[in-house]
């Protein structure tokens, strides 16, 4: 299976096998190549209400590599789904049609409810067995963040999105280089109002494990693990305390652009978002009351190529 999800910042790629049926029911899926590049398709969306020329060609360029990956590797089925940037622009159909003549599927502009739900699949499966459950699983992207609550058994109990992603609060509110107080603060109150929403419409105070998926939270947890570089065996299901994560954040939200820039384990196209990321996770963790949360480099994308799997044993 070839599995494509293009958010708001980044774009990425999962080439599987299914794992061995002696593996286990909790089994994850026997990668063949993952691959991410940032072309940040939402630039200015939140702004324009469209998405730029020079994100769709970014975006289109990142698109035709994955497409001659998929077909050396010989992938059987492919899926894309699009998130946050084109549901959210005017001109969606022009990138659709891009899409389809660059990689021969036409991609799926899935809702709020559906990236949740593929966010909890992909990170639930494979969680050492101390994690309890229920999970809180918070997916946070550049555009919007899914908040997903329910159990391994269950499936998904409760999932909402909410637009309050990295690219989006950088671009609405933490403008200096390093942001002045008065805009961590603008930008720590607009996250707020929406976490406490959020956490109304779906159980997660009541959750026992957070579990935190994609870069924000990626990259905030090497940083807190001391990694000189990124190990994505190291990050996956590290745990890091609150009172980590709000440190990480403190130092990031301080920081100018090219001191971000210089951390070993920063990728160049995060460095000018990743403090509004990290300010998302720490608000989180305060107003759902949790005292660590696990990271998982699993996530949407393995959540769409198990959906792939589901579909040939019907």
């Amino acid at each position: 299976m070839a599995a494509i999800d293009c958010g708001t910042n980044s774009i990425r790629l999962l080439v599987a096998d299914l794992p061995d049926p002696s593996a286990g029911p909790t089994a994850p899926l026997v990668d063949l190549s993952r691959r991410m590049e940032i072309v940040r398709l939402g630039q200015g969306v939140d702004a324009t209400g469209r998405l730029a020329p020079e994100a769709i060609e970014r975006t289109r360029v990142a698109l035709a590599d994955y497409a001659s990956e998929i077909k050396r590797l010989g992938a059987e089925r492919v899926r894309m789904c699009a998130t946050s940037a084109s549901r959210d622009a005017e001109n969606a159909a022009e990138f659709r049609a891009m899409v389809e003549r660059t990689l021969g599927v036409p991609p799926e502009v899935v809702s709020g409810d559906e990236e949740a739900r593929l966010s909890f699949t992909g990170a639930v499966r494979g969680l050492p067995t101390d994690a309890q459950s229920p999970y809180l699983v918070l997916d946070i992207g550049g555009g919007s963040t899914e908040f997903v609550v329910g159990t391994r058994d269950g499936g998904v109990d409760a999932a909402i999105s909410m637009d309050i992603g990295c690219v989006r609060m950088t671009e609405r509110h933490l403008h200096g280089d390093p942001p002045g107080l008065d805009e961590i603060a603008a930008a720590q109150a607009d996250i707020a109002v929406a976490v406490d929403r959020a956490l109304t419409a779906v159980p997660g105070r009541q959750a026992a494990t957070l579990v935190g998926l994609a870069g924000s939270v990626t990259t905030v947890v090497a940083i807190a693990e001391g990694l000189t570089g990124y190990d994505p065996g190291r990050i996956h299901h590290a745990r890091v305390s609150y009172e980590r994560v709000a440190e990480v954040t403190a130092e990031l939200l301080a920081m100018t652009r090219e001191q971000r820039l210089a951390i070993p384990v920063m990728h160049p196209g995060r460095a000018d978002v990743i403090g509004a990321g990290a300010l998302v996770l720490r608000v989180a963790m305060e107003r759902a009351g949790m005292a660590d949360v696990i990271a998982s480099e699993h996530d949407i994308l393995d959540g769409i190529a198990w959906s792939l799997a589901n579909a040939n044993r019907r």
